[in-house]
């Protein structure tokens, strides 16, 4: 169903640029989306002015389809207590010092914009695709989407969650392995339970839902996308392989992460944001976890977000969220262009037998 994929995203080539929530940069997103792709553009933290900025950007950068992500919001998920927060930050009190900072003395009353407020931007800047994480979009979303002419991808970390995604009425299932760079996005189960591999995750999920599939973690060059088809996915999502370029909003440190990681290099942390995450490990990963505290997110990735912000101006890649898949030391391009050239080589030729 490839060509279906395309044909509901309005894109020629089913290669999706995965969303960076703080990584994302309208020249990469115009990049893949001028290349034939699908390119996404993350909304984490975005308020609604922002998110309107941000469409303008894109409309004046591209003229192709592109994506806006957003985190849907888990329904067991409480205000922190403040008590829990500040002991959190004074854990963190020497990774502020070594960027010349003081550990936050308040709190703020919010640590993210409410997902209505991003949701009503969203629609106003009206993307040829809206994707979500962590949850199934309400039936008010998806047909406030579909009367848009939005289509919805939702994305999945097991065979249980693609089927609830896909009985919910989304067009597409991002089905995302254990291998992918960043936050598990699991919802169902916590996501130390939800690890499934791309190459076991794939094919299940194709056979239980009757939607289009796109396979994402693990896939970074012609080998990975000839691999997700034979698995029988109708696309792929590239996040890797594309956030090493000069086009992504990555810094040089983060860039340099993932050219020296080794395949088994990568961790999972709660360190930095308070949720599952994959990443390369370095001294902020190691001081935080050594500690023991660790704030409930998003009041984790607010605490570190002060820290991580002066030292990505500084090139402090010791003090960084570095997000980074298995596939890192097959990111090897630095133009947008050749890794999407390099992509698009695997997918294989209409008329090709496939699952």
């Amino acid at each position: 169903m490839a060509a279906d994929l395309c044909g509901v995203l309005g894109i020629d080539l089913p290669i999706v640029l995965g969303p960076f929530g703080g990584l994302s940069s309208v020249e990469l997103v115009a990049a893949v989306s001028d290349a034939g792709g699908l390119g996404s553009y993350g909304l984490y933290g975005y308020d609604h002015g922002r998110i309107l900025e941000v469409g303008g950007a894109l409309r004046a950068a591209t003229a192709r389809p592109f994506a806006l992500n957003i985190w849907l919001p888990l329904p067991d998920e409480q205000d922190p207590d403040p008590s829990v927060v500040r002991r959190a930050a004074e854990a963190l009190r020497p990774l502020y010092a070594d960027v010349g900072l003081d550990v936050p003395a308040d709190l703020p009353a919010t640590y993210l914009p409410a997902v209505g407020e991003q949701w009503e931007a969203v629609l106003t800047v009206a993307p040829a695709a809206v994707s979500t994480v962590y949850g199934v979009p309400s039936a008010t979303m998806l047909r406030q989407a579909h009367d848009r002419g939005i289509a919805v991808l939702g994305t999945a970390t097991t065979v249980a969650e693609a089927i609830v995604l896909a009985e919910a009425g989304v067009d597409a299932v991002v089905a995302t392995g254990f291998e992918a760079a960043g936050h598990r996005v699991s919802f169902l189960r916590r996501p130390e339970e939800s690890l499934v591999g791309t190459f076991a995750l794939v094919p299940q999920v194709v056979d239980a839902v009757d939607v289009p599939v796109i396979a994402a973690g693990g896939v970074a060059d012609r080998r990975g996308v000839a691999a997700a088809f034979a698995l029988g996915a109708d696309g792929v999502q590239v996040g890797t392989a594309f956030l090493r370029t000069r086009q992504s909003a990555a810094t040089d440190a983060h860039r340099d992460a993932i050219a020296r990681v080794s395949a088994d290099g990568t961790v999972l942390t709660r360190a930095m944001s308070g949720r599952l995450a994959r990443g390369v490990p370095n001294r902020a990963v190691a001081t935080i976890e050594e500690g023991g505290v660790i704030a409930p997110f998003p009041a984790q990735n607010w605490l570190t977000g002060r820290f991580r912000a002066e030292a990505g101006r500084r090139g402090i890649g010791e003090l960084a969220s570095l997000w980074a898949g298995q596939s890192s030391p097959l990111a090897t391009r630095r133009e947008a262009g050749e890794v999407f050239a390099e992509l698009a080589t695997g997918i294989p030729s209409a008329g090709t037998d496939r699952p």
